[in-house]
């Protein structure tokens, strides 16, 4: 790796399997609780206790573990109602302009879904059978939404860069460079 290569890539793609580990991982763990939970109850008449719970909290923490590496990909669901009138050559003005957008919804929701896990450890918000603090999950959740809202920035300012000039189109860091380019 040559001086002049960018560690960014790298910390994105360590970021990302880092995410997508921890998220396979409770995929895992839902699919497990719920094979043993199935098991318990049809075969042995005892089912696991708590196991709606467990469920929804883990699959809460699934959707957002998962959001920063979607916000990142860009492989959020999309309608390309503008794409036929906006001019190629612009396109990278529309994607600054929506991007900003995100940012600035999912940084809103991030600080107000931070103030919701701090009433919910202030309050000793628990879950109702298995009384789990609630505040972690939701502060998990509060986390997972800032640093989505600043991938998404990073990917405003990439494409203001290109926009401009001041990068190569097609990069690494680029939100054009293709998946199979060689630049994951």
């Amino acid at each position: 790796m040559s001086t002049s290569t960018s560690p960014w890539p790298r910390v994105g793609r360590v970021l990302q399997l880092a995410l997508e580990g921890v998220a396979g991982a409770t995929l895992f763990g839902m699919m497990l609780l719920t094979t043993a939970d199935v098991t318990g109850r049809y075969f042995f008449n005892s089912p696991i206790l708590g196991t709606v719970e467990l469920t929804q909290l883990m699959l809460a923490a699934l959707v957002f573990l998962s959001l920063p590496v979607v916000c990142w990909r860009q492989e959020h669901i999309s309608v390309d109602l503008l794409d036929a009138i906006f001019p190629a050559k612009l396109v990278w003005v529309r994607e600054v302009l929506v991007n900003l957008l995100v940012t600035a919804a999912l940084w809103v929701m991030a600080q107000r879904v931070w103030t919701l896990a701090e009433r919910a450890f202030q309050w000793g918000d628990v879950t109702e059978f298995l009384r789990i603090p609630r505040g972690y999950l939701v502060g998990l959740i509060a986390i997972m939404l800032a640093l989505s809202a600043l991938l998404t920035l990073a990917r405003a300012v990439l494409y203001l860069l290109e926009g401009v000039k001041v990068v190569k189109q097609g990069g690494p860091l680029s939100p054009t460079a293709k998946e199979g380019s060689g630049h994951d």
